[in-house]
């Protein structure tokens, strides 16, 4: 009978601890998806405006003359 007391009080000891590193990871992740959210928007931000002025420049470089030559 003792050892099945035992086992059953090892079980209970596991899941306590399984459930308590459960608990902080959610905590973790919950505070690092809002840092590493804040990043990314930060990044696709930097990106688009990047991408904007690229695409502004390009468009500026090309000059009708330039259109009107490809038809031909």
């Amino acid at each position: 009978m003792t050892k099945t007391l035992r086992k059953g009080q090892t079980m209970v000891e596991y899941i306590i601890i399984v459930a308590l590193i459960a608990v902080s990871l959610i905590a973790v992740f919950t505070y690092l998806s809002r840092a590493i959210g804040k990043k990314a928007a930060g990044a696709t931000e930097a990106l688009s405006s990047e991408e904007g002025n690229k695409a502004k420049s390009a468009a500026d470089s090309i000059s009708s003359d330039s259109i009107k030559s490809l038809g031909e």
